[in-house]
């Protein structure tokens, strides 16, 4: 809810400025798939190779938001959605501070995907969609998750008894099953140069 009693504060120290500080664009980097699909990986991986080129990165991680920003969050449908908005909302903050801000969520509904898009500017949000198959996943499940939740120990995950939305138009697919690590980095750079991001 917004109040009436507060006015945004135009700064005089820009994006744009920032980015030409950088020696590169900002952008919201939303990686996307089910556990175990390999976000947090190929963020982190992808960060680290930003990193090498003197980019300006962070990666917001759903465990690591979870201990913090969202930590009073349950995994319900209407906490997930709120969860998302939060991510959205400092991602597009990180975005103005000319940052790539990278975020690595299952972020199960189409709609909240859409509507953290919504909140930027069409070349300034980059959906990636990691997609495996479930068989995968849960052979990568070093948690034992998805176990629990096959046996009714955790309720309302995402591919087992929620679902999971994959997107329909993402801006770049990454096949986590058939893909190296090595290859889907590359993919990811490759598109970043090619939407002139980064040299």
């Amino acid at each position: 809810m917004k109040t009436p009693n507060t006015i945004y504060h135009n700064a005089t120290v820009t994006r744009e400025r920032r980015n030409q500080l950088n020696g590169h664009k900002s952008a919201v980097i939303w990686f996307t798939g089910l556990s175990g699909s390999g976000k947090s990986t190929l963020a982190h991986s992808v960060e680290e190779e930003l990193h090498n080129l003197d980019c300006r990165t962070f990666v917001l991680d759903g465990d690591n938001v979870r201990h913090g920003l969202s930590s009073n969050l349950t995994f319900s449908d209407v906490d997930r959605k709120e969860n998302i908005r939060r991510i959205g909302e400092a991602a597009k903050l990180m975005m103005e501070a000319g940052v790539i801000a990278m975020t690595a969520f299952i972020s199960p509904f189409r709609e909240d995907r859409n509507n953290v898009r919504g909140l930027l500017s069409q070349e300034d949000f980059i959906e990636i969609f990691c997609k495996a198959s479930l068989e995968t996943c849960e052979s990568r499940d070093v948690k034992g998750l998805y176990k629990r939740a096959r046996t009714g120990e955790i309720k309302n995950y995402t591919g087992i008894d929620s679902p999971y939305e994959a997107p329909d138009n993402p801006e770049l697919v990454i096949d986590t099953d058939g893909e190296t690590l090595e290859e889907s980095v590359v993919k990811v750079i490759d598109f970043l140069k090619s939407r002139e991001i980064v040299n």
